[in-house]
């Protein structure tokens, strides 16, 4: 077994309900991605001016397929307009509270309005490919946003609900055609009095492969990994609905279970996705 340092092993004791074996080479940037909570409640502090440039300049920073940067993010102060997207987001009071709100655009309007504006071929932007890169684009920009917020010791949550009405948001946030909300973002000081614990992971005998995928390696994870969210439970002292296997195969039951979201393909393509 590998000998770790005594902050690695807190860590990862919070990050997995043990500490398995990794190299010993935690610095500040690990530590904060260890740390990482969902902050559902914030305090009134206005985030410091600017916060908003920081953070995407540190998501501009990410990857991005060939250069293309096909995303956007709108940042939302308005307290109207946060209330609003609120109740399309299931009404979840901390898009109302949080200081500032970062909305995550797939964005293919821009090349297609760049095709246009040169009078290119722009024909790729149709398939579903783009769409992929635009999605996974906006994605590994925020994440980067979301590590240097937590650096400056703002808590964040994502909102995955802002695609339950992407119509909605869209007039809301006056999107172009081919360009859509995959999810939105609260960013703001976390609220001490009702701080959350770090929630454990998978372990990574059931996430890790080596050379390749053990389609049977998920079943001994999966059982400990139930007694570690019973225990994470009682310790928050919260009632869980049933075990995590058990809970999570019910959220993906059938369209009933997705808030609306079960209409995506057909609502894209309303909003000038042609998804080929």
């Amino acid at each position: 077994m590998t000998t770790i340092s005594k902050e690695l092993s807190a860590s990862l004791q919070a990050r997995y309900g043990h500490s398995p074996d990794v190299l010993d080479a935690l610095n500040p940037t690990i530590e904060t991605m260890l740390q990482h909570r969902s902050v559902r409640a914030y305090t009134s502090q206005p985030v410091p001016a600017n916060t908003a440039e920081l953070l995407v300049a540190a998501a501009q920073s990410a990857s991005t397929s060939s250069n293309m940067q096909t995303w956007s993010v709108i940042a939302v102060t308005d307290p109207g307009r946060k209330d609003r997207l609120a109740k399309i987001a299931n009404n979840q009071e901390f898009v109302r509270t949080c200081p500032l709100f970062l909305v995550w655009v797939t964005d293919l309007a821009r090349l297609k309005a760049l095709g246009n504006d040169r009078q290119k071929p722009h024909e790729s932007l149709n398939y579903l490919e783009m769409l992929l890169v635009g999605a996974i684009d906006s994605a590994l920009a925020s994440q980067n946003a979301a590590v240097a917020a937590e650096s400056m010791n703002l808590g964040m949550v994502y909102i995955g609900a802002i695609r339950n009405d992407p119509i909605a948001v869209a007039k809301e946030l006056n999107l172009p055609p081919m360009s859509f909300a995959t999810f939105g973002m609260c960013i703001g000081y976390a609220e001490p009095s009702l701080t959350t614990a770090v929630k454990p992971r998978l372990p990574q005998s059931a996430i890790l492969h080596k050379d390749t995928y053990d389609s049977q390696a998920y079943k001994a994870g999966v059982e400990s990994y139930n007694q570690t969210m019973d225990t994470f439970y009682a310790k928050q002292k919260m009632t869980p609905l049933g075990p995590w296997d058990l809970h999570t195969l019910n959220r993906v039951r059938g369209p009933e279970a997705m808030g609306g979201r079960h209409t995506l393909m057909e609502t894209l393509r309303s909003m000038g996705f042609e998804i080929r």
